[in-house]
């Protein structure tokens, strides 16, 4: 009997395979979409295969089963047979040029980024996905390579035109010559619907991910946090993350979550002492051979004695040092560079740059010095009898909350092996080895990393995959009983480097991604995660059943790790493209992480623009002392909640297949829902790139000027969320310019909103349906105008047209400046229950003043009557 869920064995498809058009055709070496060459010059070694063909039976549930199975006729898969077998291979699957195209390539082992062209020779290499344009039936067509049996796929750029797919396994010990289902394609005459149609085909057909409708989401979704990775790199310990939460509750937006990142943990190298940490590591970098010798917390939080902080005599704590330890590191790592290079041009005499380098060690030795506390440092207390469940994380986060009353979750960071250079043999109860690293020859064409060239020098101490669960539920169930929520995983597609001895890379990745998924069932209720450093297809496609959250893009630079001055500034750009163009398909998976940012960095306001719409969390990495408390008020209720959007933000339709990077004229626009209107946040990110000869982002200073755009209401894809599409069909609109504070009137009809905004510079457009309150008025919310996601802090909106009543009842969230649009000024204001005294003015505005009523949760009640 077949499984309920089968989709080769449903009524359905009996009744779809004679009654629905045939989108795709594979004939005389040309794929056709509709009749319209798509591909051309197809070896006669490919296959197309519809999608009801292949798929066989899947656990999705039943609504998405069905919707897939009623759009399978819009779909189906590309294969190839060669005559060799092989643990990689490479074949055409045709070619085309002239046509445009949108893509996603991993542009190093664990991001990926946009990229746009007009010909399959100017694919990158390790492309992930690629959209064509096919304006001759108004539609777009994607090909996605996917996983088939042992075996991974990605595009490649071939010559002429040619795109190229390269199957491959990750051990020369899995070999295949035949391919029937390696890429999948699907048309789509919506490119969003596109996007969510192709991924819940690829959902159904694998059955080994879920996409993020199937899942719970992480509580600090809707909230605000704080990272402690660019406060102080590997620096962290228990004085650091108490002063830097004591920061911010002080300014008035305490954290509902932090993340312990980084230097929390227990890692050594295999020259050093197996039972004793590192010392004074400070860079990112310095710790990328060392490997985890304990699945605890290392020492600095280990010797934490609780009520350290609690107490009247709590020990002091210089803000400034993490600062001075960094700068401190940065001269020392400049002398390592300044040596090197001594050497690599013939200096014959170094002895001047070994004098300073050494004496720059001791100073940054003695800069770490003893501890500033013996209370922190010692399990002792003297007169008292200690107890050991008084010392460690498990004290140090019971006082944190005891202290920080609304900080409801603590994450720490790891990497998917445990530290980046894996877990030390020998030092647990796990059975583990060091595995030489295999980059695959696709990676070449990525940028150079540090981490890849650390990692691959080191190898990595990998636990045996039969192992996988018992190595992350010996960490996570330590962590959990240790008052942890939750784990940023990082450092994610090492996996790739070490399949060889174990079954290949999906095999290795499947054993893996199973084992955590059972820790954080049983430890993080399921869902206590965020991924990162994993932008790649093998990860989404067989590591996310249970993971909901991810980052979407690269790190947050402050500055250029390349040492361009500009990097500063044209970095941050580049960031938002990353974030935006990959919820386009990550988005169909995980929610959307757009990574925190620094609030006194020089581009904070940018950054602050783009999170404040994009749908996810909102969290800083603030150093000590560094803050713009009055930025952050922007984005974040003092309860440390956030008016958060109701979707993930993605790019407008018109910047689909265009560079908002360095084509000299066009704008990044983003849009999102609110729960009372729609939102386009629209910015210039010229200035910088993908360079695919030097292989790396490069500047574009010609770029780094003002562009102008358009902006229109029908930007704003309404019918993609049910609850958004009736706001879609308003006879009219307010808009609401958040940095302009302007307001305008306009209609489906009317002409687009002419912009002009500068470098590293932005401006949201809230759009918000007018009602009309009988022949009286006419009216629109936009909500609190001191935060930048105005409309997001409306939470409830009635409009009364009853018998003689006539008015507008509006609950609001947050403290300050309440905006709406009224054609007439209303007869009488109410807030919270009382008459009040409100201002309007003759061109529509009704302004008045709310405050933050701490009762009630910060919501006021506002009523307007006519």
């Amino acid at each position: 009997m077949a499984p309920p869920n089968d989709p080769a064995n449903s009524v359905l498809n009996v009744i779809l395979s004679t009654s629905v058009e045939k989108c795709f055709d594979l004939s005389d070496r040309k794929f056709c979409v509709k009749g319209f060459p798509l591909l051309s010059d197809v070896p006669t070694n490919v296959t197309f295969s519809p999608f009801l063909s292949v798929s066989k039976s899947s656990d999705a549930p039943l609504p998405l089963l069905q919707r897939v199975q009623s759009l399978s006729h819009r779909g189906g898969f590309l294969g190839f047979t060669k005559d060799t077998p092989s643990d990689r291979i490479m074949n055409s699957l045709g070619r085309f040029t002239d046509r445009n195209f949108l893509s996603i390539f991993r542009f190093k082992t664990w991001w990926s980024t946009q990229w746009v062209g007009k010909s399959g020779s100017d694919l990158q290499m390790e492309t992930q996905w690629v959209v064509l344009d096919v304006p001759e039936i108004k539609s777009y067509v994607i090909i996605i390579p996917v996983i088939e049996g042992g075996f991974r796929s990605a595009l490649q750029p071939g010559e002429n035109g040619h795109v190229m797919i390269c199957a491959e396994s990750g051990s020369t010990l899995i070999t295949s010559s035949c391919f029937e289902s390696i890429a999948y394609v699907h048309v789509s005459d919506n490119p969003f619907n596109l996007m969510k149609e192709a991924f819940s085909a690829v959902r159904v057909h694998l059955n080994t991910f879920k996409l993020l409708e199937e899942k719970n989401l992480p509580s600090l979704v809707d909230k605000f946090g704080w990272c402690t990775w660019d406060a102080f790199y590997l620096t962290v310990d228990p004085a650091g993350v108490w002063q830097g939460v004591k920061e911010f509750t002080d300014g008035g937006v305490a954290p509902r979550f932090i993340i312990i990142d980084d230097g929390w943990q227990s890692i050594n190298r295999d020259d050093e002492d197996p039972n004793e940490d590192c010392k004074n590591l400070v860079l990112g970098g310095e710790q990328m051979t060392a490997r985890l010798h304990r699945l605890d917390e290392g020492e600095k939080f280990r010797k934490y004695r609780g009520g350290s902080f609690l107490s009247s005599d709590a020990p002091s704590f210089n803000p400034q040092k993490p600062k001075i330890l960094i700068n401190k590191a940065i001269e020392f790592e400049h002398a390592v560079r300044d040596l090197n290079k001594a050497i690599k041009s013939g200096a014959t005499d170094i002895s001047g740059f070994e004098l300073r380098i050494h004496k720059m060690k001791q100073e940054l030795d003695e800069m770490f010095g003893k501890e500033e506390s013996t209370k922190l440092s010692t399990g002792e207390c003297g007169s008292c009898s200690c107890k050991a469940d008084n010392h460690g994380m498990n004290a140090f986060t019971k006082d944190l909350k005891t202290k920080f009353k609304g900080l409801d979750d603590i994450w720490v960071w790891h990497a998917l092996c445990g530290a980046w250079g894996g877990v030390r043999p020998g030092t647990t109860h796990l059975n583990t080895k060091v595995v030489p690293c295999n980059v695959s020859p696709g990676l070449k064409g990525t940028m150079p990393d540090l981490a890849v060239d650390e990692i691959v020098k080191a190898g990595l101490g990998l636990v045996h995959p039969n192992q996988a669960g018992d190595f992350y539920d010996s960490m996570h169930s330590h962590l959990a009983k240790s008052g942890i929520t939750g784990v940023k995983v990082d450092v994610i597609h090492t996996l790739e480097y070490v399949s060889e001895e174990y079954g290949g890379r999906v095999e290795l990745a499947k054993a893996y991604y199973n084992g955590l998924s059972k820790s954080l069932e049983k430890n993080f209720k399921g869902t206590g995660i965020i991924s990162s450093m994993q932008q790649c297809n093998d990860f989404f496609f067989l590591g996310t059943k249970q993971i909901a959250m991810g980052r979407v893009g690269d790190d947050f630079w402050f500055q250029d790790p390349n040492g361009d001055p500009m990097g500063v500034y044209w970095l941050q750009g580049v960031h938002m493209i990353h974030c935006a163009y990959n919820s386009l398909w990550m988005g169909q998976i995980i929610q959307p992480d757009w990574d925190m940012f620094q609030s006194d960095h020089c581009c904070a306001k940018f950054h602050a623009g783009s999170r404040a719409i994009c749908g996810g969390p909102v969290y800083l990495s603030d150093s000590l002392g560094g803050h713009d408390f009055d930025l952050i008020k922007k984005l974040v209720y003092s309860d440390g909640t956030i008016p958060k959007c109701q979707s993930f933000a993605l790019p407008t339709r018109d910047c689909l297949f265009v560079n908002p990077l360095f084509d000299n004229k066009s704008l990044l626009k983003i849009w999102n829902f609110n729960k009372y209107g729609g939102v386009i946040g629209a910015f210039n990110c010229q200035g910088a790139g993908w360079d695919p000869t030097e292989q790396r982002i490069s500047g574009h200073p010609e770029c780094y000027k003002p562009v102008s755009g358009v902006v229109h209401v029908t930007d704003i894809e309404w019918e993609q969320c049910k609850e958004a599409a009736p706001m879609g069909e308003a006879e009219e609109f307010l808009v609401y310019l958040n940095q302009a504070e302007k307001l305008l009137l306009a209609t489906c009809k009317s002409e687009p909103i002419e912009i002009t905004i500068q470098p590293s510079s932005f401006e949201l457009f809230n759009f918000v349906p007018i009602q009309k309150l009988g022949h009286v008025a006419k009216f629109a919310p936009v909500g609190l105008t001191n935060m930048f996601n105005s409309v997001g802090t409306i939470q409830e909106l009635e409009y009364v047209m009853s018998g003689a009543e006539i008015g507008v009842k509006i609950k609001v969230k947050g403290g300050g400046n309440f905006l709406a649009y009224s054609s007439v000024s209303p007869k009488k204001f109410y807030l919270n229950g009382a008459e009040a005294e409100f201002e309007w003015v003759a061109d529509g505005r009704l302004i008045l003043n709310v405050p933050w009523i701490e009762e009630a949760g910060g919501v006021s009640d506002v009523v307007f009557l006519y």
